[in-house]
């Protein structure tokens, strides 16, 4: 008998290339029920949240919820080959550099932001 897989929620932009990049990237159905919520087609369900997608991408991970640097550093610990960001302080220190490449990249691409 199977046991089930922890459910994990991410939700980003998917209008935003880094962002959905970053998810597709990531290798984690083999142990979670991963669930992947583009908050520019489920925008209810994103502002259910009650955070600001602008200052960065959201991670539930059965019910524990993370923004921001903590969700990217949460997703790369939670991966089968944790990059550099898995270190929360050097995420905290490197993600307003990667909001900003956001923000730019949306700006140039006439993409508004959430």
């Amino acid at each position: 008998m199977e046991t089930p897989q922890t459910p994990l929620t991410i939700v980003y932009d998917g209008d935003c290339p880094f962002c959905a990049r970053y998810v597709a990237l990531m290798r984690l159905r083999e142990r979670y029920d991963v669930r992947l919520l583009d908050a520019r087609r489920e925008p209810e369900r994103a502002r259910a949240y009650g955070l600001d997608l602008n200052e960065g991408m959201i991670v539930d991970l059965d019910g524990e919820v993370s923004h921001g640097a903590a969700a990217v550093s949460l997703l790369s610990r939670l991966s089968r080959r944790p990059g550099p960001l898995a270190s929360r302080r050097l995420a905290e220190i490197l993600y307003p550099v990667m909001r900003a490449g956001r923000a730019a990249t949306l700006r140039l691409l006439g993409r508004k932001p959430i």
